[in-house]
């Protein structure tokens, strides 16, 4: 799932962008404040969903949420608004304007879980489409070459997670979450959800983990090949 997390102050952002992170296997972009996520939303970024602070300069949250809501093509867009105020006239008037979801600073993540199970229910949740090498070297801010040595990387540890799986289950566990990260940060989030399935199976369905583990290597593979290629 693609999240937008908007906040001027950074720390804040910061923290969220790691509470949404915790809560599932998410693709997340972040603006520095609402005139900053219009900018990106203009120019054709369609997030699931989109976190928002609520006071921030140059365009408040609340505005940021009026443009959407009047645009047709984000009119139905999720929109949470995060804010320390929680008096009756701003949360009156944040739903008026068609917010989904409020959560009151400072964050905690079942705060933050709660709107993903609420909006999301379980089952309905699309895995993001794996990105373009070159996207995901922008993301990261590395050239192809840093980019196809990390790809390398991950791969090679992927081939001795299949030849020589960890001891116990807590082991293999914590090696596929490690794997599961590395596709992520490479755009590959596909192969990250099955490796998180397979984390969570992992004492129960070892042929699950096994073949999760070759698509995680095939998808490594296939995007060295493009970022080869481009």
């Amino acid at each position: 799932m693609k999240v937008l997390v908007v906040d001027d102050d950074i720390v804040a952002r910061m923290m969220l962008m790691h509470l949404v992170d915790s809560c599932g296997n998410h693709a997340i972009l972040e603006a520095e404040d609402g005139a900053d996520a219009w900018r990106q939303l203009e120019a054709g970024l369609r997030p699931d969903i989109v976190f928002c602070d609520l006071r921030m300069p140059h365009l408040s949250g609340l505005e940021l949420l009026q443009r959407l809501r009047a645009d047709e093509a984000t009119a139905a867009l999720p929109f949470v608004l995060v804010s320390a105020a929680s008096d009756a006239a701003t949360l009156d008037e944040a739903a008026a304007l068609g917010a989904s979801g409020y959560i009151v600073k400072p964050f905690r993540q079942e705060d933050v879980r709660a709107q993903f199970e609420r909006l999301f229910p379980a089952g309905t949740e699309e895995v993001p489409p794996d990105e373009a090498p070159h996207e995901v070297a922008h993301r990261l801010g590395i050239d192809a070459a840093r980019l196809r040595l990390y790809l390398d990387g991950l791969a090679r540890q992927l081939q001795a997670a299949m030849q020589e799986p960890p001891p116990g289950d807590e082991g293999m566990r914590a090696r596929l979450n490690r794997l599961r990260e590395g596709c992520k940060t490479l755009g590959l989030y596909g192969a990250a959800a099955a490796l998180d399935k397979a984390a969570a199976d992992a004492q129960s369905a070892p042929q699950d983990v096994a073949a999760a583990l070759a698509g995680a290597s095939a998808a490594v593979a296939r995007q060295a090949e493009r970022a080869a290629r481009a």
